[in-house]
């Protein structure tokens, strides 16, 4: 076994030599489904992503009648104060 020592230079150690033990190789599946296919969870993922879809559109249109009355409110207490002024 060879060492390379902090000034750069290569050493060979004395004493006993290293055994070198051989690596093994695994292959790792990305995904074991045992044999499972993924299409039952289609039904449930598409029903989450349109419930998802469905409730940011109602609370998109909360906040844009909240708005709306909101503004409403200004103009109508705008309209009272000048028809009292008069």
């Amino acid at each position: 076994m060879i060492v390379l020592s902090a000034n750069g230079c290569t050493d060979v150690p004395q004493g006993r030599p290293s055994t070198l033990i051989p690596q093994q190789h695994h292959q790792h599946s990305l995904a074991p489904t045992a044999g499972r296919s993924l299409s039952p969870y289609a039904g449930p993922v598409a029903a989450v992503l349109v419930g998802g879809v469905v409730l940011t559109a109602l609370l998109a249109a909360v906040a844009v009648t909240a708005i709306s009355v909101a503004i409403a409110a200004v103009v109508l207490r705008s309209l009272l104060n000048n028809a009292i002024r008069r």
